[in-house]
This record gives structure tokens, sequence and C-alpha cells, in this order.
């Protein structure tokens, strides 16, 4: 029978220090970055997560798995490639991300020469940003030049993933410093687009600009 590894605790009845059990190692809430993308291949996973080494991101998605975060599953022919990808308790920590990256944005004032940097990075800041009203629903593709992704507002929640847009309702040409800018409110869409800064194709009125 194989030996069941002891979970890690705070040991505290404590909803915050039972929350750190599950998402407090280092590299856990990143991958969860990753995955809030969508189902990802274990090699994409260490491609776009610079720095953990194959032992650590293995052993992160074993615990994930194990906590009921994250699970895995085979695609079907052709691909037939093993993809991880979140539960729905998993992708409850979409708001938590968010808070932390509006609380992290001030230290992205600069970007050192070891930074590594992914478009869909900026998805996170961007979300809050581009919701809008309550009503808002449909798809924005955002295109820089570190690469693309896009944003799904409405339908229960906002969210993102990475690449192109299959059919995007609008899309927004930007640089990373207005994206940066726009995710940390120092800059509105419609401030962005009226200077210069952002380009929009498709729904304007969509976006409410």
């Amino acid at each position: 029978m194989p030996r069941q590894t002891r979970r890690r605790s705070y040991d505290q009845y404590c909803a915050a220090a039972r929350a750190l059990d599950a998402v407090g190692d280092r590299w856990t809430l990143l991958i969860v970055r990753e995955l809030l993308a969508g189902p990802r291949r274990y090699t994409d996973l260490h491609a776009d997560l610079p720095g953990v080494s194959t032992d650590v991101l293995a052993s992160r998605l074993k615990d994930m798995e194990r906590d009921g975060l994250a699970t895995r599953r085979r695609l079907p022919p052709p691909s037939a490639a093993t993809v991880y990808e979140l539960t729905v308790r998993g992708r409850q920590l979409l708001p938590v991300l968010t808070a932390l990256a509006g609380w992290g944005a001030p230290e992205l004032a600069e970007r050192r020469p070891t930074d590594a940097v992914r478009a869909h990075w900026f998805a996170i800041p961007l979300v809050r940003a581009l919701a809008g009203p309550a009503d808002r629903s449909g798809v924005v593709e955002v295109r820089l030049d570190e690469g693309v992704f896009h944003v799904r507002l409405g339908g229960g929640g906002p969210d993102y993933g990475d690449g192109p847009a299959t059919r995007p309702d609008a899309c927004l040409t930007l640089d990373a410093d207005t994206c940066t800018a726009l995710g940390r409110g120092e800059l509105t869409l419609a401030d962005g687009v009226r200077t210069g800064r952002i380009t929009v194709q498709g729904d304007t009125a969509f976006l409410g600009v």
C-alpha cells in the first residue's frame, strides 16, 4: 500500500490558515494563475513558469489534485495529451489572485532585467478594468508586443485565456506599460483610446468607448 505523505498544516483553526495549508506553498498560486487560462499540459506549465524545477512542479500539481483544486484528464485523439485543469473550487481562487495582483501592482513600477514576462500574466489585473457594468458580456482580445490573450466578461464572472480568441467582440492593441496602467486604475480605457495609447477594433460600444 503506498505510503501517504503527511499534509503540511499550520494546525490552526482559522479560515486563512486553512486556505494557506492548501495554496500557501511557493508556486501553487502561480500554477493556479496558469490554469485559470485553461487546461494546460505539463510541458506548457513548465515553460510558462520560468524558475520552477520539474520536481517542484510535479509535487505541487500532485498536492493540488489531492486538495481538490486541480484534476488531470486525457484529451481525445488526435491530441491524446494529458492536461491539468482547475476544479470548480480551484477556479474560485480567481478573486483571490485578482486582489493579490491589485495589492502587488505598485511593485511593477519598473521591470527588472531578470524579469520573465508572458502576455497572459497581464490578464488578471486587466479583468477588473474591463469588467464594467454587470450586464457587459463578451470576449475582448488583447494584443501586446509580448503576445496575445483574451478576456471573457460576463456569463457568471470574468475569465481569461492565453492566445487569440476565436470570435472576439473587440480587440485592444496596446503596449505593456499601458496595459499595466490600465490594470492599476491609473488609466481608463476611454482615456487610453482618446490619447492614442490604445487602439480598439470591433464593437467599441460594447466597451463603452
